[in-house]
């Protein structure tokens, strides 16, 4: 098995830096810039047509590895526990991509109409709501029928009828929250690093073999598109790529029965969009703002803090936070 997990790095890794160097003088001569939000920090307004959807870069490296882990375990006699593992693993996945699928058409919209609005927020919810759906009832049907979640130190907790709701409100809440975090050089694909390592060392405990192979290929595509990523950015991930993170990262909690170890890997996602509600709650009630601007990164950034000390900061609490989880769930 260590030798799938190594190859699945290899390959994942591998395709992401040659879709890189392929991909962006491609994304430079079709003009697929990123815009820039006028409210934003002044200084970002010299990344304005800096290229984007740069997902797709990471998105073909890692679909490609976990497919090629897939056949490895097989050749390596790894038995499959039936059909729920299976659909785990390529439920996950499948539902990753179709995330970034979304993200992909609201990207598209920004760069061919040249304005940082795409997708409009119904349409965006809507479709994030069907790859929910469709993801929760491929795990039904593959034989999850359980409704009792893991609380951490809590033990567990049967949901019954609200155990669809709750958690198709924590797929979609997790998936827009890696989405906000996106927002300076490196942090997003940073941060997920650090989570898709902690996914690995966990179901390496937990014999998981096919969430060591989708967290493997998550952390290894991520080093990959740093390589591109990491400020100065030269490409963006994008809506493409932020959105298929959020699913990958789902699966994995998912994949794993331990829906909610998302709140101590994702603490720094939690955060963002925790940011975000609190910023506009202060400013309708209140007209005053919580914080210098939101989402929380660039609060630090308004607060004198260098992009690359943000990003090393978010990486080490998401770090302190994945050891907590470890402790509370392992």
């Amino acid at each position: 098995m260590s030798f799938s997990i190594i190859l699945t790095a290899v390959v994942a890794f591998g395709i992401t830096v040659l879709c890189g160097i392929l991909l962006i003088p491609v994304l430079r001569r079709l003009k697929f810039g990123q815009s820039i939000l006028e409210e934003g920090p002044s200084w970002h307004k010299s990344k304005q047509g800096t290229p984007t959807m740069g997902g797709i870069m990471f998105i073909a490296g890692i679909a490609v590895a976990v497919i090629a882990g897939y056949f490895l375990l097989l050749a390596d006699n790894y038995a499959f526990k039936g059909t729920l593992e299976l659909m785990q693993l390529f439920g996950g996945l499948v539902m990753a991509l179709l995330f970034g699928l979304v993200g992909f058409l609201d990207d598209y919209i920004k760069v061919v109409k040249k304005r940082n609005l795409g997708l409009t927020a119904w349409q965006k919810i809507v479709g994030q709501v069907l790859v929910t759906a469709l993801y929760l009832a491929a795990l039904y049907a593959a034989g999850d029928r359980s409704t009792i979640i893991n609380v951490p130190f809590l033990g567990q907790w049967d949901l019954g009828l609200f155990y669809y709701p709750v958690l198709g409100i924590l797929i979609i809440g997790i998936v827009n929250s890696v989405n906000l975090t996106d927002g300076i050089d490196g942090l997003c694909s940073s941060v997920t690093f650090v989570a898709a390592i902690f996914f690995m060392i966990v179901s390496a405990f937990t014999g998981q073999a096919g969430m060591s192979i989708l967290s493997t290929a998550l952390a290894a595509g991520c080093v990959g598109f740093l390589v591109f990523n990491a400020h100065p950015a030269k490409v963006f991930m994008g809506d493409t790529g932020s959105l298929f993170l959020g699913g990958m990262v789902v699966a994995l909690g998912f994949g794993m029965n331990m829906e909610f170890i998302l709140f101590f890997a994702g603490f720094v996602y939690c955060c963002e969009s925790l940011s975000v509600i609190l910023q506009v709650i202060s400013f309708k009630t209140t007209g005053k703002r919580i914080f210098k601007m939101s989402p929380i990164h660039h609060h630090f950034e308004m607060s004198g803090f260098s992009e690359n000390k943000i990003v090393l900061l978010f990486s080490a609490v998401t770090f302190v936070m994945c050891v907590i989880g470890f402790f509370a769930f392992v």
